[in-house]
């Protein structure tokens, strides 16, 4: 079978991540990348042995006729590049999480691709954690019984501010960042929300966006979930590149807790088992169950371009991901509690 052909829009820092979660795949043949900044690209292709390197994203459309695209670029690049590539007859197209800057040009850029007949999809990874699959899976066998309450919590004090000052100047900052990830997972163990209350705090100094946001959701199931995301936590088990999470049901509970530690407990007993991780060349193995996860996305994606799957991160699901975050804004906004079906 003739592999697909792949180009890559975007050569910053996650691109290595993404790029070598591709390089597992054997279906499929990098054939360019392109990037502003043509060092990078070229850096980019030097290590995974592109071809074909461009700083002109039309002249890659043009000339390498890809297809499918993925594109890794900075957020407010996103629609710009999507519609290129539906322009150019791309009809399978992934974008970096979050989709967009803001809710009305996430629904944008869904609707463009539906009306061009393009199949979107969103590179939310977390979902696909290995820690958070097999979470899903304990959720999933009944062991603790029907599930009245969850947490969903990123509590961690890495330096992001340091390491990019930038971010000291975005509007909005964790929702849009964590936010995606952890209403993502919310979703995904516990369906869909009803109506939410957040309230939003900037802890550390001199940063004009949020960097505490404590959200509670009421799920359409009738779950109570209360999701926290902090980059100011001083704390024992630092959370960063991942999620504690904590499900309570009538027969027990299962913990996600530090070391990737999964813990189910009933009447009875509580059973323990540690999720491990492969290694890989491209990836760090410090953030390994961040880096690790693109595979299994990037796997159900190929699966769903090749019409032999059905992929979960679609642009339509993942709007209702970035209406959450857009939704908890507005409450934060105004101290009221949201219904989710009126948010528009």
């Amino acid at each position: 079978m003739e592999k697909l052909k792949l180009a890559v829009l975007g050569c910053g820092f996650w691109s290595k991540f993404q790029i070598g979660a591709w390089s597992e795949l054997a279906d499929i043949e990098l054939i360019a990348v392109y990037n502003r900044t043509r060092s990078k690209a070229e850096k980019i292709a030097e290590y995974f042995n592109v071809p074909h390197i461009y700083d002109d994203a039309e002249e890659l459309f043009r000339k390498e006729k890809p297809d499918f695209a993925d594109i890794i670029t900075d957020v407010d690049t996103h629609a710009k590049f999507v519609k290129m590539a539906v322009k150019h007859g791309v009809r399978h197209i992934i974008c970096q999480k979050p989709m967009a800057p803001d809710f009305e040009t996430a629904k944008d850029i869904v609707d463009t691709c539906i009306k061009a007949g393009a199949r979107l999809y969103i590179h939310e990874n977390y979902r696909w954690q290995a820690p958070v699959r097999r979470f899903k899976q304990i959720l999933d066998s009944g062991v603790i019984g029907k599930t009245f309450k969850a947490r969903v919590s990123f509590l961690s004090g890495y330096p992001v501010f340091d390491n990019q000052p930038f971010l000291r100047e975005l509007d909005h900052f964790i929702l849009t960042d964590m936010g995606s990830h952890i209403l993502d997972v919310t979703r995904f163990l516990f369906g869909e929300c009803k109506e939410l209350w957040c309230e939003t705090r900037a802890i550390n100094k001199g940063i004009k966006g949020e960097d505490l946001a404590v959200v509670l959701m009421n799920m359409r199931s009738g779950i109570p979930v209360y999701a926290e995301m902090s980059y100011a936590s001083v704390v024992e088990h630092d959370a960063f590149s991942t999620v504690h999470i904590l499900a309570e049901g009538e027969k027990g509970s299962v913990y996600l807790g530090p070391g990737f530690e999964i813990r189910t407990t009933t009447r009875d007993k509580t059973v323990s088992e540690t999720v491990t991780f492969p290694s890989y060349q491209w990836a760090d193995p410090d953030y390994i169950v961040n880096h690790e996860s693109g595979i299994h996305i990037n796997t159900n994606i190929l699966e769903a371009i090749k019409g032999t799957g059905k992929a979960e991160n679609t642009g339509e699901d993942n709007l209702e991901t970035v209406r959450l975050i857009w939704a908890c804004y507005k409450s934060a906004e105004t101290g009221r509690k949201i219904m989710i079906e009126e948010f528009k």
